[in-house]
């Protein structure tokens, strides 16, 4: 479990730490199961298989279930508070699977933060272990204390330096998203999951209007776990009129705290 002077360490330093066994294997077993579910659904909207986020769901909390309750854990939620502050709020959530013997669109060394702000984080990610990870699966490879490092690394140095995820489903890996990293291709007969979250200051904006994504797919705040809509945006919502910029404290759409 998270251990915040441990864990929080070595994410500062080396850019990542894993933390074992967040959530049970019963958990993890439904999750997965919804993450097909999804998938399925995502393959109808393209009518295909064939399109380039083939194996990640674009914006999971539509499909409600866990893709929602997941967001009420305390415990998987504690690193990004510790780190971003208690307000903090999803900027995406997708899905990172891997069909057997293939590689995916982020099977290639990259960033998932654009920019570097020394001594201070805009953004924190973890990834849910869906399978074990292993060397022949596809353990996404993080270069250790690269998250300042503007420029792409090698190919040869990173793949000669990089540390391999290796760990069991239920298991968490929390990482800056300025560190180098790839996803490596799948060499085994079966598939390859995560579930994935970056969390963001609540002043920035989500990568997809999760909020508004949700109430078009009939999931309303109302039925959602208050501490869960927070995390999803919900009360980070930008006002849109008049009404709602004036409106008393507990009807406003912007409801974070003011510092």
């Amino acid at each position: 479990m998270f251990n915040e002077g441990k864990h929080l360490k070595e994410l500062e330093s080396k850019g990542f730490a894993l933390v074992e066994g967040v959530f049970s294997s019963k958990y993890i077993t439904q999750l997965r199961k919804e993450v097909f579910k999804g998938i399925e659904k995502e393959n109808d909207y393209h009518k295909s298989t064939d399109y380039h986020t083939f194996g990640a769901i674009t914006c999971p909390p539509i499909y409600g279930g866990k893709f929602i309750t997941i967001f009420s854990d305390v415990n998987f939620l504690a690193p990004f508070n510790s780190i971003l502050g208690d307000e903090c709020i999803i900027y995406t959530t997708t899905t990172s699977c891997i069909p057997p013997n293939k590689t995916i669109s982020t099977c290639r060394i990259h960033v998932d933060s654009p920019r570097v702000i020394p001594s201070y984080h805009t953004m924190i990610a973890a990834m849910v272990l869906l399978d074990d990870f292993t060397l022949e699966n596809g353990a996404t490879a993080f270069l250790p204390f690269s998250q300042e490092e503007l420029e792409k690394p090698s190919d040869e140095y990173f793949y000669n330096n990089a540390e391999r995820l290796i760990g069991k489903a239920g298991d968490v890996c929390y990482f800056n998203t300025r560190v180098w990293h790839a996803g490596m291709p799948n060499h085994s007969k079966q598939w390859r999951c995560a579930f994935l979250v970056a969390m963001i200051r609540p002043w920035m904006k989500q990568r997809i209007d999760i909020p508004r994504a949700m109430e078009n797919a009939g999931i309303l705040e109302k039925d959602i776990d208050p501490i869960a809509a927070q995390k999803l945006g919900f009360w980070a919502q930008v006002p849109a009129n008049y009404d709602e910029f004036f409106a008393p404290p507990d009807k406003r759409k912007f409801k974070q705290k003011i510092v």
